[in-house]
């Protein structure tokens, strides 16, 4: 049997041979694998860093500074101030700055009402009212010993002035006892001869 080349049959041959070896290839590459599950690593969980909540904003240190600031003002001052108070929307902080004016005005009454203000946020049970507890009691226990020391000090006033008057009833009575005395008869003298009888 004889092979005849002709050149179309050469180019079928090179084709075929050629489908072929392109075939053979596909067979032969190896196909990537799929790692088994035993044999994935995951990268490690990403760390989650569970920041502090932020400080609540600090709600004393503006009183305080109001505070100093009652401190330079005259008492027509602070009278304006506790009028313009008294027309905002009461709320803890309104009532703590309210007190403070009143502890300085010291009006008749004026310790009291500030006393009772401070008393009403120191024993609130809102939640807006908890950052202002500690400053109500603070002050209002300043306002109880304040009206102490007062009514110690009254009382001790209206001591000096009763002694006091009882001391000008005791010069006023020396000095009728002294008016008495110069206005007697002049004793007469007794001497050795006068005679007993």
């Amino acid at each position: 049997m004889t092979c005849n080349f002709t050149p179309l049959g050469g180019r079928r041959w090179l084709l075929l041979t050629l489908s072929l070896s392109l075939a053979a290839c596909t067979l032969t590459t190896p196909r990537p694998t799929l790692p088994t599950p035993a044999e994935v690593t995951l990268p490690p969980p990403p760390v989650i860093v569970e920041l502090p909540p932020p400080p609540p904003p600090d709600e004393v240190g503006p009183l305080l500074s109001y505070h100093l600031q009652l401190r330079k003002m005259t008492q027509g001052d602070m009278l304006k101030e506790l009028s313009g108070l008294g027309l905002q929307q009461r709320s803890p902080r309104v009532a703590i700055q309210m007190g403070m004016v009143l502890m300085l005005t010291r009006g008749s009454g004026d310790l009291a009402r500030a006393q009772a203000l401070l008393d009403s946020v120191a024993t609130a049970t809102e939640t807006e009212a908890q950052p202002f507890k500690a400053l109500a009691q603070l002050l209002s226990s300043n306002c109880a010993e304040t009206r102490r020391l007062a009514e110690h000090a009254d009382k001790l006033a209206l001591q000096q002035k009763d002694s006091q008057r009882r001391i000008d009833q005791l010069n006023e009575m020396l000095e009728g006892l002294k008016t008495i005395e110069r206005t007697l008869p002049a004793r007469p003298a007794v001497g050795p001869q006068a005679v007993i009888k």
